[in-house]
């Protein structure tokens, strides 16, 4: 694509590593909670929430479709969370897209477990069936205390239903997980009740990230004074009791974003002892661990 794509993007645009590839097509601008303390992504004052009208959306995918629409193979509705919008709303939107853009073959999305709430299986069905395929849910942690204590405004409960209706209706469905969001106080229930919501929920996709502040810790210490980060030794720990207490049967599983040291990839459960043995031989032996420097950390 060489020539300039026709849609109005507000910088700093946001999207998963796995959709590197796709077509970043805005339908709100921001995250509607942006509570969550750990969170950096939508702070910047050009990022308040706000839904995109309807029609600058439909239009920007008819200009898209007419100038690269043979091109385009997958779709990325940003920014924090599209399924906030009303179905019948994302509805005409994966209809344009599929109008106008025949050739895509995914659409996927961010989505806030609380955004699920007011759809039931048969409206998020709907969305499935009109092209949208993926979403990438933000659990962060499984343990209600570490949410609470982040204000991320969810539950294990609320994760979980959420998760198990995209499932029902046939989404895809992609989990995150941050290492080291428990701190040294709260590690161990952090990593057994996040591994108990995957477990719960049987996700097609499980990552994790390492939890970084790159402008800083006060936001979080604001709620969560308690909080102290865990060195490379205790986020290895954590990835092993993580690891250690997941069962799951046929689950995707990364470690490889810029933010980890130690790269894992995986399929859960037939990989899971070698995974296993990657982070005990990191943890024993961290000089002869495979592990990313530290300069080329993206934080």
């Amino acid at each position: 694509m060489s020539a300039a794509i026709p849609i109005r993007y507000v910088e700093p645009v946001f999207r998963p590593p796995s959709e590197g590839r796709s077509l970043i097509l805005p339908v709100t601008d921001g995250c509607s909670w942006n509570q969550c303390s750990f969170c950096e992504m939508y702070t910047a004052p050009q990022k308040k929430f706000r839904a995109r009208d309807e029609a600058e959306v439909l239009e920007s995918i008819r200009q898209t479709g007419e100038q690269f629409g043979s091109a385009v193979r997958r779709v990325f509705l940003a920014d924090g969370d599209a399924l906030v919008l009303p179905t019948h709303r994302l509805l005409k939107i994966l209809e344009a897209i599929r109008d106008h853009m025949p050739s895509v073959e995914r659409v996927a999305s961010y989505c806030l477990p609380r955004n699920l709430k007011r759809k039931s299986v048969a409206e998020v069905r709907e969305l499935a069936d009109a092209g949208l395929k993926m979403a990438y849910v933000g659990a962060e942690s499984g343990d209600d205390l570490v949410l609470e204590k982040v204000n991320k405004c969810e539950t294990f409960a609320s994760t979980v239903d959420a998760l198990h209706k995209l499932g029902q209706a046939g989404i895809t469905r992609s989990v995150m997980i941050l290492n080291g969001l428990g701190g040294q106080i709260h590690s161990e229930q952090h990593a057994t009740n996040s591994a108990r919501l995957a477990n719960a929920t049987q996700p097609e996709y499980l990552a994790t990230l390492v939890v970084s502040f790159p402008m800083g810790e006060e936001r979080l210490r604001a709620g969560y004074p308690e909080w102290e980060p865990l060195d490379q030794p205790g986020l290895f720990r954590e990835m092993e009791l993580l690891l250690s207490t997941l069962e799951l049967k046929d689950t995707v599983f990364r470690s490889d974003h810029a933010s980890n040291w130690l790269i894992l990839k995986g399929r859960l459960g037939q990989d899971k002892e070698r995974l296993l043995n990657q982070v005990r031989s990191a943890i024993a032996d961290p000089e002869s661990a495979p592990l990313r420097p530290t300069w080329s950390r993206g934080l």
